[in-house]
């Protein structure tokens, strides 16, 4: 993301034009009395060395004042165009632009994930989130990291900056944002990135990763809704692996990992028409859910698996439905809130 410095750098060689043409025009309306046009006219043809008839023949200090803006001019004039040639043949200038439009978009956001790291774990939590069309914005401040990973996959909206100060977080829209994922890898960093967080959205959801034991009770601490330890969860998910390893084929299976899986949807009763609270599931199956299978059901203490067909359904639950990728239709549009 460009800075205060390079926005001026790329302003630099307009902003000598400018100065150029109202330095000939103020003299031009001075010396020889001209109005704005004649005086706009005589500043342009002397600058651009075209060389057109004067408006009408100059005084001795209207020529004096000639010779020296042609002799200011020609250097400083030459070498904005130069910079501007510059600009546009290195694409900053494009780039620039891109990156005003990056910034409307993000501005544009709401109800969407603030991802912050573009390390491994993040990029992993950006492909997954894309997987899911979740909307989000990453916060990173190796520029290069960010290039690397665009490279490889689809654009995405990015700051660079450093998530730790509550400027970027607000750029990123921190106000409007449902969550935020903090996947550096100093435990020091992201326990200050959720203490920010937390204090500029109190209901923001908060996942941060964890590199030492110690860390976990002071994220918590911080606001940290859940903590991730990666090193923990792949030595785990290693050993069940080879411990259990039909069982782990299985979730990956569940959870669409696998690449012929099947996906798992979670449906909020309270998403629905109301004329689905108090009847029994059985019903609820009947109208939407004939092509999949619901294995949970969350209440708002406990988890019921394999739910009774005759359960009378309420609004705060959330239902587990499970189904094929490729017989997704039309009924499952009302199983989004993932």
């Amino acid at each position: 993301m460009f800075n205060g410095r390079q926005r001026y750098s790329l302003l630099f060689p307009f902003l000598i034009i400018i100065a150029i043409s109202f330095m000939g025009i103020g003299g031009y309306m001075y010396i020889e009395d001209y109005n704005f046009i004649d005086a706009l006219y005589m500043t342009v043809i002397s600058i651009t060395t075209v060389g057109y008839t004067e408006v009408k023949p100059l005084s001795p200090n209207g020529r004096l004042f000639t010779v020296l803006l042609l002799i200011s001019s020609f250097t400083t004039f030459a070498y904005a165009l130069a910079l501007i040639t510059q600009y546009v043949a290195s694409g900053e200038l494009i780039n620039y632009f891109r990156q005003r439009k990056m910034v409307k978009q993000i501005d544009e956001l709401t109800n969407h994930v603030i991802l912050c790291g573009l390390g491994r774990n993040g990029q992993e939590a950006a492909i997954t989130l894309r997987q899911n069309k979740v909307p989000f914005v990453v916060i990173e401040q190796n520029e290069e990291r960010v290039r690397s990973y665009m490279a490889k996959n689809e654009s995405l909206l990015y700051l660079i900056g450093n998530a730790t100060e509550d400027e970027t977080l607000q750029k990123a829209g921190i106000d409007r944002a449902k969550a935020l994922l903090t996947a550096l890898p100093t435990d020091a960093d992201n326990v200050f990135i959720v203490l920010s967080a937390r204090s500029l959205n109190e209901k923001l959801t908060i996942i941060s990763r964890a590199s030492q034991h110690s860390a976990l009770n002071k994220l918590r601490k911080a606001g940290a809704n859940k903590v991730v330890m990666p090193d923990k969860i792949g030595g785990a998910h290693m050993a069940s692996i080879v411990s259990r390893p039909d069982v782990m084929d299985f979730l990956e299976y569940l959870t669409g990992y696998a690449e012929s899986g099947s996906i798992v949807d979670v449906m909020e009763i309270g998403t629905l028409s109301k004329d689905y609270e108090g009847v029994p599931l059985r019903q609820l199956i009947d109208d939407h859910l004939a092509e999949g299978i619901v294995i949970a059901i969350k209440t708002t203490s406990d988890y019921l698996i394999t739910p009774s067909p005759s359960l009378l359904l309420e609004r705060t639950m959330k239902l587990f439905f499970l189904h094929k990728i490729n017989v997704r239709n039309a009924s499952m549009e009302l199983v989004q809130k993932a």
